[in-house]
């Protein structure tokens, strides 16, 4: 059986007219301004964005100094912490200081001997007063003597500090291998320190405020060397050349002198702090009794009165 071929196609077809879009028809003039301020949106993306990364925001410095105590919790509420607070906040009101006083059971140490809770709680302090330009962290075993003493002036200037730098001095007395950067200048360093006679003494150090400042507390504080087991705990974390470059050791009287020359340099009329180097808890020699023989001498140079 024969099927019909099917039949042959026009050689001249109609014109192609293609189906007609439901969408509405975008007019030139519109497309024109949709395409305009899609432009200025991207545009504010990218300020928006850019300005971010711009770097760290300006430190104001206010307030200029801020001044980090961290206690044992069997001080709390005690007349001695509160004889300390209130030689802290006395010194801070004298020159528009701020105070940061917190106990060291504030913060998560995870075993690590209690000392390492000054340096969290400075990451902290800078956390409450990120316009601050520098933190001083005096022990609670400590009273600040000179109220004539301004951080900024006595310790961080610039040709202050470039003349008490110890330059090419050993980290640990009196013949340790590692040293201080012999090239360093007063604006490198962002840490001051001193030391005592075994060594870096942490009882009395200011630090610049700043990205490495965070930096540097920050990795400070980390895990893996608060479980290293230091013999000296926080002390001997700061050997690291990274740590090295910005650190500057001074004389041990400019910021730490010792009541007793018994494990470093004494205390002199007109030092700005006294340390009550490895006080005790009761007794003669107790961390109270000492402040106390000090007390009088403070506050009258503060014209506090007795």
């Amino acid at each position: 059986m024969h099927y019909a071929y099917p039949p042959r196609k026009d050689s001249h077809p109609a014109p192609f007219r293609p189906r007609r879009s439901r969408l509405p028809v975008i007019r030139r003039s519109h497309l024109r301004t949709i395409l305009l301020f899609g432009l200025a949106i991207i545009g504010l993306i990218w300020l928006f964005s850019g300005s971010k990364h711009k770097g760290p925001r300006p430190i104001t410095g206010k307030p200029p100094v801020v001044v980090v105590t961290v206690f044992d919790d069997k001080y709390e509420n005690t007349a001695y912490s509160k004889h300390i607070q209130d030689n802290r906040i006395q010194y801070a009101e004298k020159h528009g200081y701020g105070t940061f006083i917190a106990k060291a059971s504030d913060y998560e140490l995870s075993g690590a001997p209690s000392s390492w809770s000054k340096v969290v709680a400075m990451r902290h302090a800078i956390a409450k007063f990120p316009d601050c330009k520098y933190i001083w962290y005096l022990d609670q075993h400590a009273l600040i003597m000179n109220p004539h003493s301004r951080v900024e002036e006595h310790v961080m200037g610039s040709q202050k500090l470039e003349d008490m730098m110890l330059k090419d001095h050993p980290i640990v007395p009196p013949e340790s291998i590692i040293k201080t950067f012999s090239h360093l200048k007063a604006r490198d360093i962002d840490i001051v320190i001193t030391q005592d006679n075994d060594g870096l003494a942490t009882s009395s150090m200011v630090l610049r405020n700043g990205e490495w400042a965070k930096f540097f507390l920050d990795t400070w504080f980390d895990p893996m060397y608060r479980s290293y087991n230091f013999q000296k705990a926080e002390t001997h974390a700061l050997w690291h050349p990274t740590i090295l470059s910005k650190l500057a050791i001074v004389p041990q009287r400019a910021i730490n002198a010792y009541a007793t020359a018994d494990h470093g340099a004494p205390y002199k009329e007109g030092d700005i702090a006294i340390v009550f180097a490895q006080c005790s808890g009761t007794g003669t020699k107790s961390c109270a009794t000492e402040a106390e023989r000090y007390s009088q001498h403070w506050r009258s140079a503060f014209g506090a009165g007795h």
